[in-house]
């Protein structure tokens, strides 16, 4: 499965937004203009779905507030919305659509409402549920609930609830890989910057675990000098989980490395790699380009797509970068681009222009043809801050 399309209304910095998204989808901008807000409206969804992710309220409160998450410019509509159409392919008419609005309590305990919540199986025309309904009007205490929450309820839209609950967002912070034991047993819910990532390769069967640390290791291999081996192994006294690189060395046995050696690049890289092979549904990458070496980060999109292509089920990747190298990469369609352009009444969502088709088709890459119109219009001037 994965999001053929999405609509928002009210969402941050987008007043109104709908693009169609594929496979792949590259998110750029410049600096504010709600690329991670972008990518946070799959989190919020995913937080509501998840059986612990405490629903609606929690998901709310979690980003401070409906204050906080509606759009500045909602001054006479406080209606937030998000509505996504779900297809079982690319280019595959899409099987679901649901969409979610809420707004804040207007007077009372001020808490966050379900203004309307509606499934709709579009393979066969059906409505699943549409509310508020009659029970609805009778208890209003049930809007502060949506049915993608809980079990009772979802049973006739489960798929669509358990591929929500299951989408992965990653910025693996290298650091807190490298010092885990200084910094203690705490971790944000979801585990956003891969803190408990060797903890989730441990959780793998040692099959599976083996293939696709195999494959990663082929990677690395090219990418990182002098490494020739890479494996999993267990702390015999403590049993915590560690990654060993072994390199080469003029003394024998010389060269195995742990985890906390490894560049933060190759950390990086390590867990885009894993987390690309690990499930089957939606993954949100934020800037895979940090920490780096500028030739690798040229082939991160077909690293991603040969990793989409060597996995068991093929996920959809939602990537927010700045990156020249990455964009230069000629097999990037025009379509996977999704362009943020932010102006006085909200960031506008883009698709890609006819004009910027034309210029792939003609032979120019993403970087030259896309990447120039997200520049800042002043950023020249910077120059004379150096005078």
């Amino acid at each position: 499965m994965l999001i053929s399309r999405l609509k928002l209304k009210n969402w941050r910095n987008f007043k109104t937004a709908e693009v169609a998204l594929r496979e792949r989808a590259y998110i750029i901008g410049p600096n504010a203009s709600g690329k991670s807000n972008l990518l946070d409206v799959f989190r919020f969804l995913r937080d509501v779905a998840r059986p612990d992710g405490g629903g609606l309220q929690k998901s709310v409160k979690d980003r401070g507030g409906i204050a906080k998450l509606r759009c500045l410019l909602a001054r006479k509509d406080p209606e937030v919305l998000i509505e996504i159409e779900i297809a079982e392919r690319v280019d595959d008419a899409p099987t679901w659509r649901y969409a979610l609005a809420f707004k804040g309590e207007a007077k009372g305990r001020h808490r966050v409402l379900v203004s309307r919540e509606r499934v709709e199986d579009l393979h066969s025309g059906k409505v699943i549920f549409d509310r508020p309904n009659q029970k609805d009007q009778e208890d209003p205490d049930r809007l502060t609930q949506t049915f993608l929450e809980q079990i009772s309820t979802n049973r006739d839209f489960r798929d669509v609830a358990s591929f929500l609950a299951s989408i992965t967002y990653l910025h693996l912070v290298p650091q807190l890989l490298k010092h885990a034991d200084q910094l203690g047993g705490y971790r944000l819910e979801s585990d956003p910057f891969g803190q408990a990532f060797l903890e989730r390769i441990a959780k793998t069967t040692e099959r599976t675990r083996t293939a696709r640390l195999a494959r990663i290791e082929q990677v690395l291999k090219v990418c990182v000098p002098n490494m020739i081996n890479l494996r999993f192994v267990q702390d015999p006294s403590t049993g915590a989980p560690h990654l060993e690189a072994l390199y080469q060395h003029w003394r024998p046995d010389a060269g195995w490395q742990r985890e906390d050696q490894f560049s933060d690049g190759t950390l990086r890289l390590l867990g885009i790699m894993w987390s690309l092979l690990e499930g089957d549904s939606l993954l949100l990458l934020e800037e895979p380009e940090l920490s780096l070496n500028e030739d690798i980060v040229r082939r991160i999109h077909p690293l991603i797509w040969q990793m989409q292509r060597q996995a068991k089920y093929r996920r959809q990747v939602f990537i927010t970068t700045h990156s020249e190298a990455l964009l230069q990469d000629k097999g990037i369609d025009a379509r996977e681009v999704v362009r943020l352009e932010p102006g006085q009444d909200g960031t506008k969502v883009l698709e890609a222009s006819e004009e910027d088709k034309a210029l792939i088709a003609a032979g120019y890459s993403i970087a030259e043809a896309v990447l120039p119109k997200v520049k800042p219009a002043n950023i020249d001037q910077l120059a004379l801050f150096g005078q």
